[in-house]
């Protein structure tokens, strides 16, 4: 059935890789069946859209509080699950907020649903097409260029640009509009040859809970993002919202933990996640199970709390997505006004970045935030990173820190 704003294809897509969190066992054996798409500015509503879809295929996204751990083999040429993907600005659209400027990769959908089957017939690399896969225009194979070269980064701002945001935000915060926003920069550039390895090593990066990749027509998503969005098992619903980074060395570890500034920072999401799950019908209590544990990254510690919560049986993936998109770790507090001062900074779309990617199976929900993801298109590479802004943020150290995030990837794509 086609749902009205959405695009529907029957798409033998071959991945270049595993598709972000899709289970070990299905590795190497996904056939892209069917995919949906939403634009920003196509009509309809976004979490009902791609529920319906998902709905239509067979997958139990309209009582996910039912959905237990009842695993079971998947044969050839069964559905064995999907993958989903969430922009930031289909995020705010979900949850009635500002959309910021738009995408720099505008081809890649805002929202983004891929159906897998297992295939039956399995080459050793895992393309189920026999042939390697670009996002490079079509052309003849003698103008497709093989070997890899990523020119020079373009930034969306200047280090003297972004730290006028962090003192716009901290004036906000003076003001009492927001107790804290998160910005987010972008970078981008042009590329020539098979990105396929590159995206290959940013999701094999160290701490990289959701690697992965997804692919598109002329586009592909890399990500190596440790911070669960969402995560739904056993009629259990669970967030490990992320904010705190340091470098990951003893004194990085001790100056992490004895942050008060980084402490309050964290703790203010905590509660803005413990809301976002409360708002769910009939679900609770919300719980925080840990608070402030350090975890490490690609060479940096971060600090990670999980908060959970008994999800009612009736609630359905249409529900779940307005209420935790777009996520509170990469939006700010409270989440509406911190969206309104995301809009009027920063200068380029998040695009893929700060959304949601992940996988929807016969008896789970697992979506990762997109951060540290990587999107490109026929022409460049593009990678964004940010940071949580509070009234003791201090201009530099902001700028730093997102530097600091965006380094491994940047390294990883230009194969070091």
């Amino acid at each position: 059935m086609l749902h009205a704003g959405a695009v529907v294809d029957h798409c033998p897509l071959p991945p270049m890789g595993r598709p972000p969190g899709a289970p070990v066992g299905c590795h190497a054996r996904h056939h892209a069946l069917s995919a949906f798409r939403w634009h920003r500015g196509d009509p309809g509503d976004p979490a009902e859209l791609v529920a319906g879809f998902l709905a239509d295929n067979g997958l139990p996204v309209r009582n996910l509080g039912r959905t237990g751990d009842k695993y079971q083999t998947i044969g050839a040429g069964e559905i064995c699950g999907a993958s989903l993907y969430v922009s930031a600005d289909a995020g705010a659209v979900m949850a009635g907020g500002v959309i910021g400027s738009r995408s720099p990769v505008p081809c890649i959908p805002d929202v983004y649903a891929v159906v897998y089957r297992h295939a039956r017939d399995v080459t050793p690399s895992g393309d189920m097409s026999g042939q390697p896969w670009t996002p490079v225009p079509a052309g003849p194979a003698p103008d497709r260029p093989a070997s890899w070269s990523l020119g020079p980064w373009r930034e969306s701002w200047t280090r003297a640009g972004h730290s006028r945001a962090v003192e716009q935000v901290r004036e906000a915060i003076g003001r009492g509009d927001v107790y804290q926003v998160n910005i987010v920069g972008h970078a981008s550039a042009a590329y020539t040859g098979d990105p396929g390895p590159a995206l290959r090593r940013v999701a094999g990066l160290a701490g990289a809970r959701y690697g992965g990749v997804l692919t598109g027509d002329g586009w592909a998503i890399a990500t190596a993002s440790p911070e669960t969005l969402i995560e739904v098992r056993d009629g259990r619903v669970v967030t490990r919202p992320i904010k705190g980074t340091r470098p990951a060395t003893a004194a990085g570890r001790r100056e992490l933990l004895g942050s008060a500034k980084e402490r309050a920072e964290h703790v203010m999401i905590v509660d803005l996640e413990r809301n976002d799950l409360a708002r769910l019908p009939g679900t609770g209590p919300v719980r925080v199970e840990e608070l402030f544990a350090v975890r490490e990254w690609s060479g940096l510690w971060q600090a990670e709390s999980v908060v959970t919560a008994d999800l009612d049986p009736d609630v359905g993936l249409a529900e779940l997505l307005r209420a935790v998109c777009p996520g509170g770790s990469v939006t700010g507090a409270p989440k509406l006004a911190a969206l309104d001062r995301i809009a009027a900074l920063e200068p380029v779309g998040r695009g893929v970045s700060m959304g949601g990617l992940g996988w929807i199976g016969h008896d789970h929900l697992d979506l990762g935030l997109t951060i540290r993801t990587v999107a490109v298109d026929g022409s460049r590479a593009h990678v964004w990173a940010g940071g949580g802004i509070t009234i003791d943020s201090v201009a530099v150290a902001e700028v730093e820190e997102a530097a600091a995030k965006t380094g491994p990837v940047r390294a990883a794509l230009r194969g070091r």
